[in-house]
This record gives C-alpha cells, sequence and structure tokens, in this order.
C-alpha cells in the first residue's frame, strides 16, 4: 500500500510484493526541488525504508515532469540559513542534514536504483548519485550548479561521484556549471545506464535483483561501500569474512538449488 512519509506530501513509498520499493518525490508542483519539508521527508524515508521488513530494493524517483530541481532556493533562504545547525556539525554518523539526504541511500543494506528524468540540477544530482545506481533518460537535464549561486556542491557530492566521474570532467562542470544531457551523463560516468523509459528500466533491474540471495545482495553492498577506502589486505578480509557468512547458508543453498532445479528461489528474507 502506498504511504506519503509526511503531512506535507513530499515523499511516498510503496513496497511491492517481489520486495522492490518504490520511492518517489511527490513535489511534482515544484519539479520535486529540496525544501525543508522534503529534507525532513526524504530522512524519515531513510528510516522506514532501514527498519521495513522483506526490502530487497529501491527504485527512486521522482513524480511529475522532473526527478528533482536542487535546492528550493527561495524557501531555503526563508528558513535562515545562519539560524540552522552549522554544516560541521556530524549530525548522522559522518554526515551532516544536508548530506545525509544523498548518503542515506549508499547507507542503505540493499541496492538502490534511481530513476532520472526531466530536470536533475545539483542538490538533485547528488540525490541521484548516492543510488547505487542510476538509469537516466537521455532527454534529462542534468548540471552541477551549485558554483553559480556562489557555493560549492555540498550534499556528499565530492564523495559520491568519486570513481564514478573523471577528475577533470567533474572540475569543468563543477567550475562552468555547464547543463549537459542524459546521454551525455552516460559519458561521463554520471549514468549507468541511458534510457528513454528510466522508471520501467530501473523497475526491471531492481526485480531481477529482488530474484537473488538478498543476504548475498547486502553482502556485496558493504563491500562496494569499503571497497574504495579500503586497503588492498582490509578488502581481501573482508571479502573472507563475507563469503564465510555465506557458504552452507540456507539462502546460498536455495541459490544454488534453485537453479539446479530450473524454478523460483524462495528465499528468507533477513
Amino acid at each position: 500500500m502506498r504511504q506519503e512519509m509526511n503531512p506535507g506530501g513530499r515523499v511516498a513509498i510503496e513496497l511491492e510484493d517481489s520486495g522492490v520499493a518504490q520511492v518517489r518525490l511527490i513535489r511534482a508542483d515544484k519539479m520535486n526541488a529540496l525544501d525543508p519539508d522534503m529534507f525532513a521527508a526524504l530522512i524519515d524515508a531513510g528510516h522506514v525504508l532501514h527498519e521495513m521488513k522483506g526490502l530487497r530494493a529501491v527504485v527512486l524517483a521522482g513524480e511529475g515532469r522532473s526527478f528533482c530541481a536542487g535546492l528550493d532556493l527561495t524557501s531555503m533562504a526563508n528558513t535562515g540559513r545562519h539560524e540552522r545547525t552549522p554544516l560541521t556539525e556530524r549530525t548522522y554518523g559522518n554526515a551532516n542534514h544536508a548530506q545525509q539526504v544523498a548518503m542515506l541511500w549508499r547507507k542503505l543494506p540493499v541496492p538502490v536504483i534511481a530513476a532520472v528524468h526531466g530536470v536533475c540540477f545539483g542538490g538533485g544530482l547528488q540525490v541521484a548519485s548516492g543510488a547505487d545506481i542510476r538509469v537516466v533518460d537521455p532527454a534529462a537535464r542534468m548540471a552541477v550548479m551549485e558554483m553559480k549561486w556562489g557555493l560549492v556542491p555540498d550534499m556528499a557530492g565530492y564523495a559520491l561521484w568519486k570513481g564514478l566521474v573523471r577528475d577533470d570532467v567533474l572540475r569543468e562542470l563543477t567550475f562552468t556549471n555547464r547543463e549537459f544531457t542524459g546521454q551525455q551523463a552516460g559519458e561521463y560516468g554520471f549514468a549507468t545506464i541511458v534510457d528513454a523509459n528510466p522508471v520501467a528500466r530501473a523497475s526491471a533491474i531492481a526485480a531481477e535483483i529482488a530474484d537473488r540471495n538478498p543476504h548475498a545482495q547486502r553482502a556485496a553492498k558493504r563491500l562496494f561501500n569499503r571497497y574504495l577506502e579500503a586497503t588492498t589486505d582490509e578488502i581481501l578480509m573482508a571479502e573472507s569474512v563475507e563469503q564465510q557468512a555465506l557458504i552452507g547458508s540456507k539462502n546460498q543453498i536455495e541459490a544454488v538449488m534453485s537453479q539446479m532445479e530450473k524454478r523460483q528461489a524462495a528465499y528468507v528474507d533477513p
């Protein structure tokens, strides 16, 4: 059943029987721009997804004409930025409030696929970048927008783009705010897959993910979240630890048996 995450009507979640959660930004009249209520609703959604039973994958998309147009500058200015908690305070583990809005997707234990269409600027691009996989409409309009307003990307963009986008390309896009298309996003590294129907493609990927051993999927995500920062020795040990826990487990045996018997696997959810 579809449920709205806050009274302001900013985010909705629907968990399908397959274990795929369809998450939608539903501030369509403002192209899903990020205002304080949207920030709060996204973080609330992260909490709900962390606790959701049977969750195996997430599809993140925006309703209406766009994925997310970035910060709603009018509403953010009206809140008085100087009156809020200092940005340097780590209120969500390693992140502040704004960074958590993008990082929460990377921190979820299951794979997250973002489906991007329309406008995806600034903070919206950073939110999409928090996903493990990004499916982008070739006609989407994208930009690293912050320098236009005299700011720098500060919603975890630098952390999330590392390893995705070539360094000199990222610098040029950041310094100039040059708009680029979804097709170009695939060339630059912002998009994993370019598809004219991103929600359908993302949902198909999520369904395929949901049909795999959920314990192995979560283990793989833990490894991905470590491997760019860890030493070779740490990565080798982390692989062994995860694999040791999986080998011979009920779901691992079911993965083998379902393949051998050519049937749908019946996994036990974490």
